[in-house]
């Protein structure tokens, strides 16, 4: 039986598992760099990044911004805390008249029906 092995894309991306003979092939031609392991079996491949390709992506953009954080309270303990969805620094009125539609469309899309 032949082991299959991950492949990745040059961002990190999992492409596929492909067998050890496709990945001996893919090394040949210079396509990928193969990690082995200290043993000497293959533990993945990952594609070089070629001309046009376009940059990977920042995991930022695929998490997004964060609402909530840890805040340290005098007395050392730790809470959460609410970001303010208008940028300011409000600990009130969180979510403005400015962006609450946005705020309640998104909310009502994430809710499921009873």
């Amino acid at each position: 039986m032949n082991r299959t092995v991950p492949l990745y894309a040059y961002d990190g991306e999992l492409i596929e598992h492909a067998t050890e003979k496709r990945i001996a092939r893919l090394e040949k031609l210079g396509l990928v760099r193969v990690v082995r392991h200290r043993k000497g079996h293959l533990n993945r491949a990952v594609f070089h990044r070629r001309p046009g390709d376009a940059a990977p992506g920042k995991l930022t953009d695929y998490v997004g911004t964060q609402y909530s954080f840890p805040q340290r309270l005098g007395d050392g303990h730790v809470c959460w805390r609410l970001r303010s969805l208008g940028g300011g620094r409000s600990e009130t009125d969180l979510a403005p008249d400015s962006v609450r539609p946005i705020f309640l469309n998104v909310l009502l899309e994430c809710m499921a029906k009873a």
